[in-house]
């Protein structure tokens, strides 16, 4: 399981928790993948795109993974972070899990594989998951436009 930081890897570390929880002999291998430098845009924004750490102590050479991201919209993040998974291996699977699919405006053919909620908003709709100060709990909004979303 592999959380997209930063946002990704906050679920991803939830659900690795709770399947721990669920049953105490869960051992996958779990980490953290910054796809900054693998973005298409990270040059072209107007404020520079702030890099988090890659916490992967494992390679994914022969493994099924589980890439886990917080709103799969266009599809641009997803395929940042395929690019910098192949540092780490040849998967034998790769698997999308994101809590809130915008399923239209899709850039790119990707879809998930396990989904929390499907958000059907057109192009100028922002969605925004909003966790708690501790990181643990999020809040999915639908704001009509970004702008409305920042203030």
């Amino acid at each position: 399981m592999i959380g997209i930081q930063s946002r990704g890897a906050l679920l991803a570390e939830q659900l690795y928790e709770r399947l721990q929880k669920l049953e105490p002999s869960f051992s996958w291998p779990f980490g953290k993948l910054d796809i900054t430098f693998y973005r298409d845009d990270f040059r072209q924004r107007e404020t520079p795109l702030e890099a988090h750490t890659t916490e992967m102590d494992f390679l994914v050479e022969g493994r099924r993974v589980i890439l886990v991201d917080d709103v799969l919209y266009t599809g641009r993040t997803v395929q940042a972070a395929l690019m910098g998974l192949q540092h780490y291996g040849r998967p034998d699977q790769v698997e999308l899990l994101a809590l809130v699919d915008r399923r239209f405006n899709r850039h790119l053919p990707i879809q998930c594989d396990y989904t929390g909620i499907q958000v059907d908003a057109l192009e100028e709709a922002y969605v925004r998951v909003d966790w708690a100060e501790n990181g643990r709990e999020g809040i999915i909004r639908l704001f009509a436009n970004k702008a409305e979303a920042e203030k």
